[in-house]
């Protein structure tokens, strides 16, 4: 339903509604009708399946019928058609009188699908049809007229016409250009985008009309990246340019309702109170037919990905935040969000990007279409590129910037804004530091065998919608299966686990944490294939709480793995109790397909110490959850410690918050600010020392203290996000008791021009604008919600199911299970992918067995593969040492996603004391075709 503009909806009083897709309603129907009439019933037709009707007389004058058992809530109505008879000689003859008013709703939900089948046409285009037909119904002499209507209305004509062919060409002429756009004053979105090494400015231009004949407000309700500090905020009217300023929320807010009440043009940014990714754009007091173009300007980081790339995304799509029961969320400060289909957004979107790098940029790769790589210069140190045209908004933008030696040490000193008071922080300079780590190579080759690892998985309604809107798409939840199967073929012998899948409510597979084994494995694998999206909404707090309540193993460092869509609006709540708990665990994040809160997945593995993974569109959730497994299973870094070197003429104060932890081949971010000047060393440098299984370790950088040429206090802005965001933590805390907090975060945030929780940006133009006469109009601007639930297929070939490939598996041990737990239901779904094959059979202990499933996945029989194995050999280890040749013999190029299983399988063989595993690798190499060496398997 949409909410009317300007009315009362949305306040305490109102209706909350929740909604999930239609497949996946938690609840059932019946229904039943009895049809009494004077003259015999025909028949009774639905759209939805119906038992036989039964006649209750021989005249056929009353009836019964019921709704079929099981019947989906696909189809919000159930409809019945009744057929009464009329005299023949009346029906026979059609009246050439009459106006005929065509009223027609051409709203932004018009742009959704008539229903969730493939292959659905938009409800404004099925409107558009049923036009054409209505206007070459209609008979000579009779009068007509056409009316759409939004958060406005319009006629085709200032008054009905007579029907001729003339006017028929005139209307059918605008029918074909009508759609579900009335009432938007966003006409296109600009993006421009400097990238300067790892740290991006993003400065994206609006261009607003007013095509209406009063006055109006338009409201935009937009994600924005969550680790993002928004610096700059400006509109210009006509050729005048108004910049705004940072204010304290509450003043801002007051400032523009007066400014709109005396006549004046105001401009109004606001992050939501709820989640740092999500801000509120109000364009107040458009006159009739005027533009505006509003500009706002960030910065961010970008966060480095599983292959070694560097990750830009702009977030197009801001899906529907869950609200949960009992939450504060959503009240009076809370941003309401009007969307539309992806594909009917009513503005355009164009990107253009410059890379700078000190090292080679070697290729850039998106999700979208891009224009190709431009160099502008030999050493191909900077390029740009732009998104091709007719962005369709299906899918937030993602852009990946691959650097040639890219992951080294940096610092970044940048000088103090002239103007600002030296001392402050905008007037000293400010240092950022790049640190990545260097782990020794031994003790990052073993991985540990200790750990409770908990697998908290979103089953709400909306994971029952694709990863994406290609064809072939996997759904949400079934990607999340596929994936905490390989996750429990990758577990090492002797950890714990249990799996946690929660929705409006949350269910555990065990009591409580489980010894893996075999067993267990098994009875896990089996409650996997069974995990659907029927769970409702989205609680992510009650889960967490329960999981927080239960004490920690000995031993058995607690690991929590959360798959979410993400789309959730109590998101600092959520951060808050993380961070309270955050010294029982680590926390490694997943944020599965488009509009994934980037404040929430990234802010709980921020606060817990672990890793933040984004899955989306064509993306592979294995390899990048594989990682995540990998750094789990490392040694834990302890007693970590940052120790400044610089003059004592210089003072140092951080602006992070101190390093909780540090990941192989990740980035570490560290800002301070360098108060006072040397009069002889121009040299610092930081020292981070920490312990690595009880091995101690020391890295040092070195840096100038001579500042940079100007960067655009870019530093200075990030330095300061950072600062507000801990500040912003620390006052939630401390439920506001603490003094001086939230008045630190607005003094922070108007000295530096960042956003925050508490402040606002504020631009008033002073026209000679009178007194507001009556209600301004106001206009919500939709943003594009990726509903993906009318995607068909399941994914094939490389990105077949783990449970399908289990099930062929399994048929060829003449098991017939799914999971390698018996079932007796054989199946004969073909394989697809070897590799996947493969891992479904893998033992828990690391193992594989030698059997037909074995030889098939090898391309060889039972019988070829069985022959050479050398005499005194075990089968299992046999089959092991074959398992692993294949692997780095043919699957190379997936080693993301196997190295860990590769590891498991090479320590189990170790551990058989096998004294001819030489002989063992040989006879597989020329079994295979192969020519792996015995030192690359581990062995």
């Amino acid at each position: 339903m949409n909410q009317g503009l300007g009315s009362d909806s949305g306040s305490d009083g109102s209706a909350q509604v929740s909604s999930v897709p239609a497949g996946s309603v938690p609840y059932s129907l019946s229904l039943s009708a009895r049809v009494s009439s004077p003259h015999p019933i025909s028949r009774v037709e639905s759209n939805c399946p119906l038992d036989p009707l039964n006649y209750l007389n021989t005249e056929k004058t009353q009836a019964t019928v019921s709704l079929a058992a099981g019947s989906l809530m696909g189809d919000p109505v159930v409809m019945l058609s009744l057929y009464p008879e009329f005299p023949k000689d009346v029906m026979s003859s059609l009246t050439s009188h009459g106006e005929f008013l065509f009223v027609v709703d051409r709203s932004g939900s018009m742009g959704w699908p008539m229903h969730n089948g493939s292959g659905a046409q938009d409800r404004i285009g099925s409107a558009r049809d049923t036009l054409l037909l209505l206007l070459k119904s209609l008979p000579m002499g009779c009068y007509f007229n056409i009316i759409g209507f939004g958060s406005s209305y319009k006629s085709f004509f200032p008054k009905s016409v007579e029907y001729s062919q003339k006017t028929m060409d005139e209307a059918l002429q605008k029918v074909k250009g009508m759609s579900a756009d009335m009432g938007v004053p966003l006409k296109s979105i600009a993006v421009e985008v400097s990238v300067q090494g790892h740290v991006a400015t993003v400065s994206s231009t609006l261009q607003y009309e007013n095509q209406e004949k009063s006055p109006l407000e338009a409201i935009f309700v937009f994600p924005l990246p969550g680790e993002a500090a928004v610096c700059r905020f400006s509109a210009k009217i006509g050729q005048t340019e108004v910049v705004a300023e940072v204010q304290e929320k509450q003043k801002a807010q007051e400032q523009y309702d007066d400014a709109l009440s005396s006549g004046q043009q105001a401009f109004l940014l606001e992050e939501s109170d709820e989640s740092p990714d999500v801000f509120k754009l109000s364009v107040g007091s458009l006159p009739p037919g005027e533009k505006a173009s509003v500009s706002l300007d960030y910065v961010t980081e970008l966060a480095v990905q599983a292959d070694d790339s560097l990750r830009l995304c702009l977030p197009a799509v801001l899906n529907p935040r869950y609200q949960p029961q009992g939450s504060d969320s959503g009240s009076d400060g809370s941003a309401q969000v009007s969307s539309v289909p992806a594909g009917s957004v009513p503005y355009s979107l164009s990107l253009s990007a410059r890379v700078s790098s000190p090292h080679p940029i070697s290729r850039v790769e998106s999700n979208c279409p891009l224009d190709p790589l431009n160099y502008l210069n030999t050493e191909k140190t900077q390029a740009t590129v732009s998104l091709a045209a007719g962005h369709q908004f299906d899918r937030d933008v993602e852009l990946l910037l691959y650097y040639q030696d890219t992951h080294q040490p940096t610092a970044i000193v940048e000088a103090g804004q002239a103007s600002a008071k030296p001392g402050s922080l905008m007037g000293d300079p400010v240092v950022m530091l790049s640190l990545y780590p260097e782990f020794p190579k031994d003790v990052m080759s073993s991985l540990t065998s200790h750990g409770e690892f908990l697998f908290v998985v979103d089953r709400s309604g909306s994971m029952e919608w694709p990863m994406h809107n290609g064809s072939g798409a996997q759904d949400r939840i079934g990607s999340a299966r596929d994936t905490l199967l390989l996750l429990l073929k990758s577990l090492p012998m002797g950890c714990y686990f249990n799996i946690i899948g929660f929705g409006s409510s949350y269910k555990s597979f065990f009591p409580k944490s489980v010894e893996y084994s075999q067993k267990t494995m098994d009875e896990a694998l089996q409650k996997v294939k069974g995990m659907s999206a029927d769970m409702g909404g989205t609680e992510i707090l009650q889960p967490l709480k329960h999981i927080y309540s239960q004490p920690c193993l000995p031993d058995q460092p607690r690991q929590l793995f959360l798959f979410t869509d993400g789309e959730v609006r109590n998101t600092k709540e959520v951060l808050d109790l993380v961070k309270t708990n955050a010294g029982s665990h680590r926390c490694f994040s997943f944020g599965i397909g488009e509009g994934a809160s980037t404040a929430l997945i990234s802010g709980v593995a921020k606060q817990a110490g672990g890793h933040a993974q984004f899955i989306t569109g064509q993306d592979r959730m294995q390899p990048k959850v594989m990682q995540s497994l990998r750094f789990a299973l490392q040694p834990a870094v302890v007693d970590i410690s940052v120790k400044w070197n610089v003059p004592k003429e210089v003072s140092v104060t951080p602006l992070s918050p101190p390093i909780r932890v540090l990941f192989q081949g990740q980035r570490a971010l560290l800002y301070a600010q360098l108060t006072g000047e040397s009069s002889g060393d121009t040299e610092g440098s930081v020292t981070v020392k920490y312990s690595l299984a009880e091995q101690p370790v020391e890295n040092q950088l070195s840096f100038s203290l001579k500042p940079a040429e100007d960067t655009g206090l870019t530093v200075h802005r990030l330095g300061a996000r950072t600062l507000i965001r801990s500040l912003e933590v620390e006052e939630r805390e401390q439920d506001g008791e603490k003094e001086g907090v939230k008045e630190k975060v607005v003094e922070l945030s108007v000295q530096s021009g960042v956003s925050s929780a508490f402040t606002a940006f504020i631009a008033v133009h002073k026209g000679d604008g009178e007194a507001l006469q009556g209600q301004l109009l106001r206009r919500q601007v939709p943003t594009p919600n990726c509903d993906c639930s009318s995607s068909v297929g399941k994914v094939l070939d490389r990105d077949m199911k783990l449970s399908e490939l289990d099930d062929r598996a399994d048929q060829l041990k003449c098991a017939a299970s799914e999971f390698d737990v018996g079932t007796n239901t054989p199946t004969s779904k073909p394989v697809r992918d070897p590799l996947l094959q493969l891992i479904s059979l893998q033992k828990a202990s690391g193992s594989w067995g030698l059997e037909a499933a074995l030889a098939e996945v090898l391309g060889k029989t039972e019988e070829e593969v069985a022959k050479p194995k050398p005499a005194q050999v075990d089968h299992e280890v046999w089959a092991t040492v074959l398992a692993l040749v294949w692997l780095y013999g043919f699957k190379m190029e997936a080693q993301e996603e196997w190295q860990i299983l590769a590891m498991k399988a090479a320590s189990w063989i170790q551990a058989q004391k096998v004294a001819s595993v030489s002989e063992c690798v040989q006879a597989g190499n020329n079994l295979l075709g192969c020519q792996v060496q015995k030192d690359t398997l581990g062995l």
